[in-house]
C-alpha cells in the first residue's frame, strides 16, 4: 500500500473521531415534534446528558438528568457505546501516528510500524463500529416512539448530532480500513541488492564449470589413443 493512502486513512479516521466528540455535545439528539400535538412555542431537545427547553423568544433552559439509574436503559448503554468508542479513537489516534511511515517517532522499524498501523486501523473500525450501534440505537427508539398512536408522552424527531454521528462513524470505519491493509502488504525489498547477489553467485560458477567442461574432453581423447594403440598391437600378435 501507498503511503498516500496510509496517511489519507490516518486523517480521515482523526477527523471521524473529531466529529464523534462534537456529536457527543451536541444538544440536539432528538427535537421535539409539533405533528399530531397541539401547536406550543416551546421547542424540547435533549441528547444524553441533560434535556434544553426554549421558547419563541430565543430564551432556553437546560437542566440535567436527575438520576443515572432513573433514565432508559438504552440511554445508558447508548453514554457507556459513546465514551468507549472516543477512548477506542483516541487510542488509535496515537498508535497510528507511531505507526505511520512518513513519521520517524523512536526509531521504529518497519515491519514494527506496519503493526501499529494495522493495530490502529482496527481500533478505528472498533470505534465507527460502538458510534455506529450508539446512535443507530437511539435513533430507533425515536422512530418507534415516534410512530406509536398509543404513546402517551413526547414525541420527538432525530436531530441533527445524530447525522453528524452516523457521518463520523462512516469515517472512522473507512479511516481505519486503509490503515488496517498496510499489513497485508509485505515489506519493500530492495532489487539493486537482490541483483548483486544473484551476480555474486554466478560469477564465481561459471570459469570453474568452463574449465571443467575442457578437461573430460581432452583426456578422453587420450584414453581413445591408448585404447586404440593396445588394439592394435593386439591384432598383429
Amino acid at each position: 500500500m501507498s503511503m498516500a493512502v496510509e496517511s489519507l486513512g490516518f486523517f480521515i479516521a482523526a477527523l471521524g473521531l473529531l466529529m464523534l466528540g462534537v456529536s457527543l455535545q451536541h444538544s440536539s439528539w432528538r427535537v421535539s415534534t409539533v405533528h399530531g400535538n397541539v401547536i406550543t412555542t416551546s421547542t424540547i431537545f435533549e441528547n444524553l446528558w441533560h434535556s434544553c427547553a426554549t421558547d419563541s423568544l430565543g430564551v432556553y433552559n437546560c437542566w440535567e438528568f436527575p438520576s443515572m439509574l432513573a433514565l432508559s436503559g438504552y440511554i445508558q448503554a447508548c453514554r457507556a457505546l459513546m465514551i468507549t468508542a472516543i477512548l477506542l479513537g483516541f487510542l488509535g489516534f496515537f498508535l497510528g501516528i507511531m505507526g505511520l511511515r512518513c513519521t520517524n517517532l523512536g526509531r521504529i522499524e518497519t515491519s514494527r510500524k506496519a503493526k501499529l498501523a494495522a493495530t490502529a486501523g482496527v481500533l478505528h473500525i472498533l470505534t465507527g463500529i460502538c458510534g455506529m450501534v450508539a446512535i443507530s440505537w437511539y435513533a430507533f427508539n425515536i422512530t418507534r416512539d415516534f410512530f406509536d398512536p398509543l404513546y402517551p408522552g413526547t414525541k420527538y424527531e432525530l436531530g441533527p448530532a445524530l447525522y453528524l454521528g452516523w457521518s463520523a462513524s462512516l469515517l472512522s470505519i473507512l479511516g481505519g480500513i486503509c490503515l488496517f491493509s498496510n499489513c497485508c502488504c509485505s515489506p519493500e525489498k530492495n532489487p539493486t541488492a537482490s541483483t548483486w547477489l544473484a551476480y555474486k553467485a554466478s560469477n564465481p560458477v561459471k570459469k570453474p564449470l568452463g574449465l571443467s567442461t575442457h578437461l573430460p574432453s581432452v583426456t578422453s581423447k587420450e584414453d581413445n589413443s591408448s585404447s586404440f594403440g593396445q588394439y592394435g598391437k593386439n591384432v598383429y600378435v
